[in-house]
């Protein structure tokens, strides 16, 4: 049994003020859901919240200090070089990475220290291209080279997920979805990539 985060959230990082703070009723603790692109740090004892189809979350926290957080990235790399911007977009893997781990060791965090989990990266419809796998290995061979362990990994398939993270308890909760969202996601992924390739850097898209 988790056990609940009952107090209200005891201090919001810089930066973070505007996330987007709700009351998470099924752990008795409030919580933060990041949408594409975006990533969540905190010293606090409460939830990150997201849903992943193809895109890939990291899960990081210093045991230590209790500092944790996460992201939720769409593409592990730019496929367009309109702009060279694209590169630096929270959007995709490697920035994305870069900015979570930077952040939690900002905040206290050690890299010596960091544990680290992953999930997401699913097989939305057989035969096309299987954007999951890609920010899987992307994930994978960015840890490794970067000298990270991965603590535990919960990825590929052909569901989508519903995931919430406990920095504090460092607990990755994973529930897959039913195949029949797959559909919803598909087309809100595929739209939002072509998205991509057509808008500047900023604004949001959520995929539900």
């Amino acid at each position: 049994m988790i056990g609940n985060c009952l107090e209200s959230p005891q201090r919001v990082l810089p930066g973070f003020e505007n996330s987007n703070r709700y009351w998470l009723e099924s752990r008795g603790c409030f919580a933060v859901k990041i949408k594409p692109g975006e990533y969540y740090v905190t010293q606090s004892n409460e939830a990150i919240t997201t849903i992943l189809g193809s895109c890939v979350a990291a899960c990081v926290r210093d045991p230590v200090t209790g500092v944790g957080g996460m992201n939720h990235f769409i593409l592990p790399f730019a496929e367009s070089k309109r702009a060279t911007d694209w590169a630096d977009s929270s959007r995709y893997g490697a920035y994305a990475m870069e900015t979570l781990i930077n952040a939690v060791m900002k905040f206290g965090g050690v890299k010596e220290r960091l544990e680290i989990k992953i999930t997401g990266g699913g097989r939305m419809v057989q035969g096309m291209s299987d954007i999951g796998k890609q920010n899987i290995r992307f994930v994978t061979q960015y840890l490794r080279e970067e000298g990270f362990d991965m603590l535990s990994a919960d990825v590929g398939g052909d569901q989508p997920r519903n995931v919430v993270y406990l920095p504090q308890q460092g607990r990755m909760l994973v529930k897959k979805l039913a195949t029949l969202h797959n559909e919803k996601l598909l087309k809100a992924e595929s739209n939002f990539k072509n998205r991509l390739a057509a808008e500047p850097i900023g604004g949001d898209v959520e995929l539900f």
